[in-house]
């Protein structure tokens, strides 16, 4: 007689059916029992709420392991924080981690596979990606494809890596322990106070702020150091010793201007609904436009803070990032809470939930009139005066425009169908324009800021 399967119900016995008011779906009580629990493992980040808010699954696994394996870098027996109190580290170690706003660039720290181990905030000023983006990923993805061999021959104690197999990408040489890294006992290394360890080279690294080329050359100056309290292991499970990796300090190469000192420190987020409805903005972004959360969700589209000029150029960038999920650079004009213009460069991007887009998060940094003027000057090249623009509208002398003759009407609705709009017979003024396209938007706006 066959055994009978181990899931099969005993003779006589009943199995209990679902508690009260519970699922007999068990993936589904498996999946539940899983979000709570990285919920509750977000809440734990150090990060602000805002940008928590905005981590997927994923990164907030990602972020979590990068957490735990820097903590135990200050904090590993034998090796780390406590062992050796802050007076006992080099000067540069402790500058790298506790004083990145002094620094002309940011802190990075790389493993030998080229996994981002640490990067300090200012990355965000620099590069345009928060510090959450880069964390735990590896650097080969940020760095340009021709000085990829050079990054990786700077993370060799000797400068002569191994050469990755054929047909290995250059961005998996960060994911795990491969042909491109090498573990090595600490008696085949030089002492790690050796000038051979020392590191000076150039780079490119992708920049989201930077509207020429999309890479900033920055110069990494640091040393290679040992990485304590890792507790990686060999194929074979034997635990590896502590390995080298690179702790240096990014500074752009070109010295950066006046302008750019003033506007560095107050890059701002904001988060919107896919229309650009805003959502919710940083504390950097209510100094900077001086609105309240609340106010600036009361006003409607966000098309409502926005300089009539500037409008037709952001929902072409607008309708490019839902088409390719990043808007790239985008410089225009938003109006502050004291009825003056502001210009900013922005950069946005859709935010997915599975696999479906579900909000906008933008990323800007606020400009000096001369910066935008410029940028302005640079656009007017490329699209010429029309009513499109809403130049036309601004400058007439009536306002609001008691009435339209046909060929404004034309280019109204021109304009109003770059934006969607989700209301087509929702309200509406007297003259039949929807407030929520691009000239409705102009309308609600008052002309003293003109």
């Amino acid at each position: 007689i066959p055994p009978a399967p181990r899931n099969a119900a005993l003779p006589g016995r009943v199995r209990p059916g679902p508690a009260e008011g519970g699922t007999s779906n068990p993936s589904k009580r498996h999946r539940e029992r899983l979000n709570r629990e990285l919920e509750r493992l977000a809440g734990l980040l150090p990060f602000p709420e805002e940008v928590v808010a905005g981590l997927d699954k994923l990164s907030v696994l990602r972020l979590s392991a990068g957490y735990l394996r820097a903590k135990s870098f200050f904090s590993g027996k034998g090796h780390g924080w406590r062992e050796h109190p802050p007076f006992f580290f080099p000067l540069e170690v402790l500058f790298l981690f506790f004083f990145p706003p002094a620094l002309n660039g940011f802190v990075l720290v790389v493993t030998s596979e080229g996994l981002i181990f640490y990067s300090s905030h200012t990355i965000q000023d620099y590069l345009g990606f928060h510090q959450t983006d880069v964390m735990h990923q590896s650097v080969f993805e940020l760095i340009h494809i021709e000085d990829q061999q050079e990054f990786r021959r700077n993370l060799h104690w000797a400068l002569n890596p191994p050469h990755a197999s054929e047909g290995e990408p250059s961005a998996e040489g960060g994911k795990s322990l491969g042909s491109s890294a090498v573990a090595y006992k600490p008696d085949q290394l030089p002492p790690e106070n050796s000038s051979f360890l020392e590191r000076s080279f150039v780079c490119r690294f992708r920049c989201l702020l930077d509207n020429s080329s999309g890479f900033l050359a920055l110069n990494l100056q640091g040393r290679l150091k040992f990485l304590h309290g890792q507790n990686k292991r060999s194929e074979d499970g034997s635990v590896l010793p502590p390995q080298l990796a690179l702790f240096a300090i990014s500074t752009p190469l070109q010295p950066p201007s006046i302008l750019q000192i003033r506007t560095k420190n107050m890059i701002f987020r904001t988060k919107h609904k896919l229309d650009f409805t805003p959502l919710a903005c940083d504390a950097k972004g209510k100094i900077v436009l001086g609105y309240t959360e609340a106010e600036l969700r009361m006003c409607g589209t966000g098309y409502q803070f926005v300089h009539a000029a500037d409008m037709l150029y952001c929902a072409e960038n607008h309708v490019r990032m839902m088409k390719t999920g990043e808007s790239g650079l985008t410089v225009f004009r938003l109006l502050t809470k004291e009825n003056r213009w502001k210009w900013v460069q922005a950069n946005a991007r859709l935010v997915y939930k599975n696999g479906k887009p579900e909000y906008i998060i933008v990323t800007q940094r606020p400009l000096v009139d001369e910066e935008g003027g410029e940028h302005l000057r640079k656009r007017s090249m490329h699209l010429p005066f029309t009513f499109a623009t809403g130049e036309a509208l601004l400058y007439q002398s009536a306002y609001p425009l008691p009435g339209f003759p046909d060929p404004f009407q034309s280019k109204g609705k021109t304009s109003k169908s770059k934006k969607t709009s989700h209301s087509q017979g929702g309200c509406s003024q007297k003259d039949g324009i929807d407030p929520s396209s691009l000239l409705g938007a102009v309308m609600r706006q008052d002309k003293a800021v003109y």
